[in-house]
């Protein structure tokens, strides 16, 4: 049994500002000195960056549906050890889950594999007396949930405030907080959601500066340490990559080097990834193709997780020398790996700008969002996974990449409009959209380090 102090912030649904108050939340308890281990509910990368400005801290999601919920438990120990208190971001609305699935996924859900008492952050810019019905119905919803206080968001006025705290009075559920409009926090954002944090250096940190102070004044923080202190101990053991990686048979001889595409294109990983492929014995080597010119010495598999090269094409296009470089490492036999971003860097082209052009295949933006889970199965043999092999992952792009031919398809899965393939795979080679998280099959990052060897 493990104790751990944690929270949960869930919303009625998106855009009620759960992010800017649990950020908020994470830096005003961070100014306080305590070390703050920070989660996101859900496959998001963006959020979890500006988690990790607020504590120090890498932020590090929850996914029920690409991890498996048995894992959540331990995924959160192992992110929030030596940490005084973990704050959980949730997921649009508190009781929404992977699209006909009911609650699996969601924030409730998740809020009850940690045994973590819930916070809602409610918008109450457009309501007053109403707010104790919308909160009374969340509070009962679900007996399994322990919605332990509201934080009151975008709130106008003492007068708004005062009226709303009397219409809560009688629920049962206290305010802990009540946070006042105020543009200045308002983060950025484009095609996919909020600009990264990676990308808006000194102004992220300026934003989140203000969203602590925000939240600082508006928000009991001695009420939420104490409701956080009233979370049970888990039942659980921290996860542990290398004990991963022993069932598999154990890390690969060699420390064979694993070059990890970083920086503001590809800012899109999650932390247990790297973990394991250092556990399986690699030596994870980052590199930022927008600055290095070469990849790093003695190169003998990359990987290339997502992010936004649509945004940098002419920059990425421009570091010739480094596309080269990924030409070259390709055509010698070592394994190449590429989610999403990194299947359209290495594309010929992404919006008519030269990429690596080790995939037969034409990139380019497009007005459609294409988003949402998958039950993908494995077509073929690559690096990464068997043919056979049935894995959870996730879409969230408004690109397409066009085939010319060459590699047989990565994935196949069912869709609404009945099966489709997806990516692109060879012996050496498994580039496609889908995100997956490593922590949900380790076995991934295992196999990838045999196949570096292989080519070594």
């Amino acid at each position: 049994m493990v104790a751990l102090p944690r929270l949960v912030l869930a919303a009625p649904s998106s855009g009620s500002g759960k992010t800017t108050v649990a950020t908020g939340l994470m830096a005003a308890l961070t100014g306080l000195g305590l070390a703050v281990s920070p989660h996101k509910v859900g496959p998001d990368y963006i959020d979890p960056g500006y988690h990790a400005l607020a504590t120090g801290r890498p932020g590090r999601n929850l996914d029920a549906f690409l991890c498996g919920p048995e894992r959540l438990p331990g995924l959160l120990l192992h992110g929030a050890a030596g940490a005084d208190v973990a704050v959980v971001e949730g997921v649009m609305g508190m009781f929404d889950g992977a699209a006909g699935r009911g609650e699996f996924a969601s924030t409730a859900h998740v809020a009850k594999l940690l045994r973590a008492p819930v916070v809602l952050v409610v918008d109450a810019s457009s309501q007053s007396r109403s707010v104790a019905a919308l909160v009374h119905g969340f509070a009962s919803w679900d007996p399994e949930v322990r919605l332990g206080g509201v934080i009151l968001n975008r709130v106008a006025s003492d007068r708004h405030e005062e009226l709303l705290r009397d219409a809560l009075e009688s629920g049962g559920v206290p305010v802990l907080g009540a946070v006042r409009r105020q543009a200045e926090v308002v983060t950025p954002s484009r095609h996919l959601g909020l600009i990264p944090a990676v990308e808006r250096d000194a102004e992220a940190l300026r934003a989140v500066r203000s969203m602590g102070e925000l939240v600082r004044a508006g928000v009991d923080l001695e009420a939420l340490l104490a409701l956080a202190r009233s979370a049970p101990p888990l039942d659980a053991e921290p996860w542990d990559p290398a004990a991963e990686i022993e069932a598999l048979g154990g890390p690969v001889p060699g420390r064979p080097v694993v070059a990890l595409a970083s920086g503001a294109a590809f800012s899109f990983s999650y932390a247990e990834n790297a973990e394991l492929l250092a556990a399986a014995g690699a030596e994870v080597a980052p590199f930022d193709p927008l600055r290095d010119e070469k990849l790093p010495e003695g190169t003998s598999a990359l990987v290339i997780g997502g992010g936004f090269p649509e945004v940098y094409a002419e920059r990425l296009s421009g570091n010739t020398a480094l596309r080269e470089s990924v030409r070259a490492l390709a055509a010698s036999g070592a394994p190449l790996v590429a989610e999403c971003a990194g299947l359209l860097y290495l594309a010929r082209s992404l919006d008519g700008a030269p990429m690596c052009g080790v995939l037969d295949a034409e990139a380019r933006m497009t007005e459609r969002l294409t988003l949402g889970y998958r039950e993908a199965v494995a077509l073929s043999d690559s690096p990464l996974a068997t043919a056979g092999t049935r894995l959870n992952g996730h879409e969230f792009h408004r690109t397409v990449c066009e085939p010319g031919g060459g590699p047989a398809p990565a994935w196949g899965w069912r869709g609404a409009a009945g099966p489709r393939t997806e990516g692109f795979t060879s012996p050496t080679l498994h580039a496609s959209y889908l995100h997956l998280h490593w922590a949900g099959a380790p076995q991934l990052p295992h196999r990838l380090l045999g196949h570096a060897l292989l080519g070594a």
